[in-house]
């Protein structure tokens, strides 16, 4: 898309190419176990020591420490050379810091953020000076699980299906340079059947003498634009892209098949003259929900899913650059999927591009806290709306999953406050995007959720032909799916949605022997072959179930249940994974 610049965290909002500086790569590092950096004044004088790469934590490898203990403080810092232009204002973004962060400029505070996977912005203007700046960045995290950490242990040791923690800068940092008079955010929503996008802006500045323009193109053809005064700091406006001269069904929509995308340039004038562009791109698709099924574009969608946890063995859940994430896009492609559940992180934006211009449909989750208080709450509301607002505008993004496996909310299928927050976080994310699906409470104890989705890693196929029989048991009640776990929290009920398989398989196997899966372990790639097509083959069998979602795209630390070992290396050629995904059979109709 013509917003794209190699490297650039945010590819959907972009500016011309000089506009902004990345700051990866070498910077000053400390652990401050003792807490004595902000009495220290280390803002002002930092300790000599360690050297870190960002964006990587100090637990991995690529970081180039590798200590895996846990510090409850560390604090980085490194110098840039700015040109510091007169009427322009100068951004520092952080795309991913885990998780309360401050920063300091020239020994001068200039904000603070708490929060994992969201990213935040700080206006450094007042405290940047001509040439060289000193930035400081303090991160405090903790084992507290009234944190949203989603797979990140809180532990000394790795257990369960939890991993080693990343703490601290985790994604991109880097600084842009803006008009004074800019545009703030834009919110693009397309609606399929009047052939039209809707936009709502936020501007810095409003008046009678600025002028807010929008114009869509595709493929280098015009398609639309528009321009109007800029009378408030928020607008909303629309688009109609309906064009017979440049196609005869007026829209070029989105889809995994065909992933159609528009470009999209965003100005703000004055007499004429452009003081702000904004580069950017958007997909026409609509999802939506007719009783039993979910469709993309009115037609009936079939989701052939894949758990991605997105960690990698030298990283954590950093990407070790933007082909990694390109390289696995292609591989969950190539092995017959066409979409991933990306499971309790969200993704560094460059994922979520490739996956708009690919066509690969995401699931996008919240992390999970894992007690259920006021903090709780508090933290995790917070951070949700934030990564809605950050992650709004991507078409690859087909559903919300803000809570997973009760995690968080315990006792929910007999507690009302657990139930009631679930309800409210579900009404607040439909409150801003009333279009996309959500579910409450993935694999089972749902409240109120758009789809029904079940997890079961029963490891025979005939066996799960026969729990699933039994479908309307199991939506009614009647019949655990999961050993004791019930599809519904007492008090809500099955209302006609539709029900997706939305975690299976998770088979163990690896020629390092060590590690754990899903049931027994396999000792072949033949025995591996012949499982993963018999629960594979009986879930697509299953009438009434509209999708799969199988575990997982790789091995992670000690989990040994991917497709792919830790080094991205398939365990079964993936053409044979294609062929069982996306072999047509016949349906069983209980």
């Amino acid at each position: 898309m013509k917003s794209y610049q190699p490297g650039h965290p945010r590819p959907q909002f972009t500016r011309d190419k000089d506009s902004w500086k990345p700051l990866d790569g070498t910077w000053d590092f400390a652990f401050d176990d003792s807490d004595e950096g902000h009495n220290g004044g280390w803002f002002h004088s930092f300790p000599a020591g360690k050297k870190i790469t960002v964006p990587f934590t100090y637990e991995y490898p690529a970081s180039g420490i590798g200590d895996q203990s846990h510090h409850d403080v560390v604090w980085y810092q490194r110098t840039v050379e700015l040109d510091k232009e007169q009427g322009r204002r100068i951004l520092l973004h952080f795309e991913g810091s885990d998780y309360h962060t401050q920063v300091w400029v020239n020994g001068i505070f200039t904000g603070e953020h708490s929060g994992a996977y969201a990213r935040f912005s700080l206006d450094i203007t007042e405290a940047a000076l001509q040439g060289n700046n000193r930035i400081t960045v303090r991160v405090e995290d903790s084992f507290d699980i009234a944190q949203p950490r989603g797979k990140q242990r809180w532990k000394d040791e790795n257990f369960g299906c939890w991993y080693l923690q990343n703490t601290g800068i985790w994604k991109s940092v880097w600084i842009e340079q803006i008009p004074k008079t800019h545009i703030t955010g834009v919110k693009m929503t397309p609606v399929i059947e009047k052939g039209a996008l809707e936009i709502e802006v936020e501007l810095s500045h409003a008046g009678g003498d600025l002028n807010f323009e929008a114009l869509v193109s595709f493929q280098g053809k015009a398609v639309n634009g528009v321009s109007v005064p800029a009378l408030k700091k928020r607008m909303a406006l629309t688009l109609d892209l309906n064009s017979s001269q440049l196609w005869e069904w007026g829209i070029r929509s989105w889809s995994p098949e065909k992933p159609d995308l528009y470009d999209i340039e965003f100005r703000l004038t004055k007499n004429g003259a452009a003081l702000d562009r904004v580069f950017s791109y958007f997909g026409m698709r609509e999802i939506r929900i007719l009783g039993k099924s979910v469709l993309l574009n009115g037609s009936p969608l079939y989701q052939r899913l894949i758990l991605d946890q997105g960690y990698w063995k030298e990283s954590g859940i950093t990407p070790p650059g933007e082909q990694a994430l390109i390289d696995d896009i292609d591989k969950i492609m190539a092995a017959g999927y066409n979409g991933v559940r990306k499971h309790q992180k969200t993704e560094d934006e460059r994922f979520l591009y490739w996956a708009d211009v690919k066509g690969l449909l995401v699931w996008s989750e919240m992390a999970a806290a894992y007690e259920f208080n006021d903090a709780a709450q508090k933290n995790f509301t917070r951070e949700w709306l934030e990564i809605l607002r950050q992650n709004y505008n991507h078409p690859s993004i087909i559903t919300w999953t803000p809570f997973n496996e009760s995690w968080g909310v315990p006792h929910i299928q007999i507690s009302g406050p657990q139930q009631h927050f679930t309800e409210a976080i579900y009404h607040l994310t439909k409150a801003y995007d009333p279009y996309r699906p959500v579910v409450c409470n993935d694999g089972w104890e749902h409240t109120v959720s758009d789809i029904v989705t079940l997890h079961d890693y029963e490891e025979g196929g005939e066996d799960f032909l026969g729990r699933y029989g039994d479908l309307e048991g199991i939506l009614s009640n009647r019949v655990s799916h999961n050993k004791s776990r019930f599809a519904f929290a007492q008090g809500y009920s099955y209302r006609g949605q539709p029900v997706i398989i939305s975690e299976f398989g998770g088979i163990a196997f690896s020629n390092r022997g060590e590690g754990w899966g899903y049931g027994n372990k396999v000792k072949s790639p033949e025995e591996y072959i012949k499982r993963f097509d018999a629960i594979t083959t009986a879930i697509k069998k299953l009438g009434g179930v509209s999708g799969f979602c199988y575990t997982q795209v790789s091995d992670v630390q000690q989990e040994i249940n991917g497709i792919m070992d830790m080094d991205r290396n398939f365990k079964i050629a993936p053409e044979i994974l294609k062929e069982i995904n996306t072999r047509k059979i016949g349906v069983i109709h209980s």
